[in-house]
């Protein structure tokens, strides 16, 4: 598409587009002013735009004025200008609007596929469920694929986060936890566990609890929680109010368990 291909075409359209708008009392000054450059620049550019016809200058209080032929050529700059724009964010949403998926099957472009989320990664497969995509290219079973135009809803089937809540250090740390409890709560199976404090780290150790995470817990926590894994959680004391808070900002349900020794 072409628009303002050859130098200084977009300066002169702007200038163009300000003398139509602030004529009859419109100076060099005003358009400078307007678009940040000198009055120099503006003064070389109506030069060159009363010699190719599209501005004209008169004595009095009206001393420059578009033509008519000035008048078609901002129309259709900015006609190509619009379509140019709308281009543009049209490539723009359907980058926006591409979601990576794991091909099922051998998936061709512009096929129509359905998708489902297992162990927290999203499949696209050709067996019909209530969500839907197209396929943007050519994929073979087992590879990522590139999808648009996503619809319905992914079916999950999500349980509430359980947050374990550990004593403070001051409190007795790991030595005032009740491990037969926390085994009971642990032996439920959980697809990740996240722990947030030191105490918990010790905790999970002497657990024998292998851990997935450690850092940015409650983003970490949420993400998973709506990718419909099931999460559990060691945090120290008031730590676990910020996983709390991000939880209930997210919607996402969650059981709170005190393992502390009575």
């Amino acid at each position: 598409m072409k628009v303002f291909k050859k130098k200084g075409e977009l300066t002169q359209f702007q200038i163009l587009a300000e003398i139509a708008r602030g004529q009859p009392h419109l100076r060099q000054r005003d358009i400078a002013d307007k678009m940040g450059i000198t009055v120099q620049a503006v003064s070389e550019n109506i030069k060159n735009l009363v010699d190719e016809g599209f501005v004209e200058t008169k004595m009095g209080r009206s001393k420059y004025k578009i033509t008519k032929r000035g008048i078609e050529k901002v129309k259709s700059d900015a006609v190509n200008l619009r379509k140019y724009a709308d281009n543009v964010l049209d490539v723009m949403n359907t980058y926006k609007s591409i979601w990576p998926a794991i091909a099922r099957e051998k998936l061709k472009a512009g096929e129509k596929v359905w998708l489902e989320m297992e162990n927290g990664i999203l499949y696209a497969t050709k067996e019909e469920k209530s969500a839907y995509a197209e396929v943007l290219s050519n994929a073979s079973a087992g590879e990522d694929v590139a999808l648009i135009r996503l619809g319905g809803t992914i079916d999950l089937k999500t349980e509430p986060v359980v947050i374990i809540k550990l004593p403070t250090i001051k409190q007795g740390g790991s030595r005032a936890c009740d491990f037969e409890k926390i085994a009971s709560i642990h032996k439920k199976g959980f697809d990740k566990v996240g722990t947030m404090g030191t105490v918990s780290k010790a905790v999970t150790e002497k657990a024998g609890i292998k851990t997935d995470f450690e850092f940015a817990t409650p983003y970490a926590t949420a993400a998973a929680a709506k990718r419909g894994l099931k999460i559990l959680v060691f945090a120290v004391g008031n730590m676990s109010k910020s996983i709390v808070r991000k939880l209930e900002s997210e919607g996402i349900v969650y059981v709170i368990e005190d393992v502390q020794k009575s």
